[in-house]
């Protein structure tokens, strides 16, 4: 087990820097025209992919770091760039994740270097879990997956919304009920391959921020995929329902679903973007403090400022310390016994809401404009506390975990 540290190591603070250039020479001087595009930023992610960034061998190294530090300082530099295009450039991770958390080693080597693809042939992939009528409500999912014994496929059938990369994705992962009876317990998550019958592209949403990632509905009809597409296997499925089938007559202990495995493992990295944001957005203020003169001196000078700056560069070093200790944990297997997983995404998001806010504030009516990037940036942090658990469920979440009462 790796020892917990602040310090990063010499192979980490190049890879850190290394990213940062890459976040300051490409995605900064894009950012503003694939806001106003709202579209995918392909050229982005196209130079990302021949670098080496968008590539499954840096995901897995930074996945892998055994001291839990490479996903979120990588999170951290590529959304202080910008958080739409680095979205799109980190958005397939989150479908990797869902494999990881939740596939065989063979399903794990099959599927996910198809999502990534190689920089000549950019592959995206995309995880489907939210429903029109299910958010954060897992347990009111409607896509219903019914096995077919004898040609031993899977039958999905049902509509997900909010999916990053949705319809785009040459590898969907989808979230589907298995056993209605169980609520959130029985569900399973299934790849769907490229090219299958019966998937196809529902609305595309236009947002309010992250509006260079592309967001849009997954519609399921009669989608047929090999058994082999269940992730984890059908006898571990099997035997995971029956355990909670017979929990669930004994009043007994919670079992995961599939969708909370995948979001128990990324929320750390969610609150590492908050913190790039946020990060980004003092930069800006700092700076714009230090230059921009009123009265005859720079507005750095009056305390209403620069106490503002003191605070803001506060909480972003204490919601950095949160995500890097969950992350330390989750990759040591670490426990979330106070739910620190969740607490580092709570304080994140709601830091670079407060964050981005105030930089708007302290630049005045230029913060309001878009010729300055604090108000993109702000648009951008409403999103942290809304996907992958809004900032109620992670309360909700955390005061569970802490009091063991299945408070409502």
């Amino acid at each position: 087990m790796a020892e917990f540290t602040m310090e990063l190591n010499d192979e980490q603070k190049e890879v850190r820097d290394w990213l940062h250039g890459f976040a300051a020479d490409v995605i900064r001087p894009a950012a503003a025209e694939w806001d106003e595009r709202e579209e995918t930023p392909w050229p982005v992610i196209q130079e990302a992919a021949k670098v080496g960034i968008y590539s499954l061998d840096f995901y897995a190294q930074q996945y892998f770091d055994p001291t839990g530090l490479g996903i979120p300082m990588a999170m951290e530099e590529l959304f202080w760039g910008d958080a739409g295009i680095a979205l799109s450039i980190v958005g397939t991770g989150l479908a990797a994740v869902g494999v990881l958390a939740n596939g065989t080693e063979e399903q794990i080597g099959t599927w996910v270097p198809q999502m990534y693809g190689d920089a000549n042939d950019v592959k995206l992939a995309a995880f489907c879990s939210s429903e029109p009528d299910a958010g954060s409500d897992v347990a009111s999912m409607r896509t219903r997956a019914v096995y077919d014994e004898a040609k031993d496929e899977w039958v999905i059938n049902g509509t997900k919304t909010w999916a990053t990369n949705g319809g785009i994705a040459n590898v969907h992962v989808v979230v589907a009920v298995v056993d209605p009876e169980l609520g959130s317990k029985g569900h399973a998550s299934f790849i769907v391959p490229p090219n299958t019958p019966g998937l196809a592209q529902g609305q595309k949403f236009k947002k309010h921020g992250i509006r260079a990632s592309h967001t849009a509905e997954v519609v399921l009809d009669n989608v047929r995929v090999p058994g082999s597409c269940l992730l984890g296997g059908k006898a571990k499925l099997d035997e995971r329902l029956a355990r909670a089938r017979e929990r669930a007559k004994a009043g007994g202990e919670r079992v995961k679903n599939a969708a909370m495995a995948t979001f128990e493992a990324s929320r750390p990295a969610v609150g590492a973007m908050a913190v790039g944001t946020a990060r980004a957005a003092y930069e800006v203020a700092l700076d714009y403090a230090m230059t921009r003169e009123q009265f005859g001196r720079p507005i750095i000078d009056n305390q209403g400022v620069a106490f503002q700056l003191a605070e803001m560069a506060t909480q972003i070093d204490a919601a950095r310390l949160l995500v890097w200790r969950a992350s330390w944990m989750a990759v040591n297997g670490k426990p979330f016994t106070a739910a620190e997983g969740s607490m580092s995404k709570l304080f994140a998001s709601e830091t670079a809401k407060k964050v981005t806010a105030q930089a708007i504030q302290i630049l005045g009516g230029n913060g309001y404009t878009r010729e300055y990037p604090v108000e993109r940036m702000h648009r951008d942090s409403a999103i942290y506390t809304i996907f992958e658990g809004t900032s109620e469920i992670q309360r909700l979440v955390i005061a569970r975990t802490l009091s063991g009462m299945p408070i409502r």
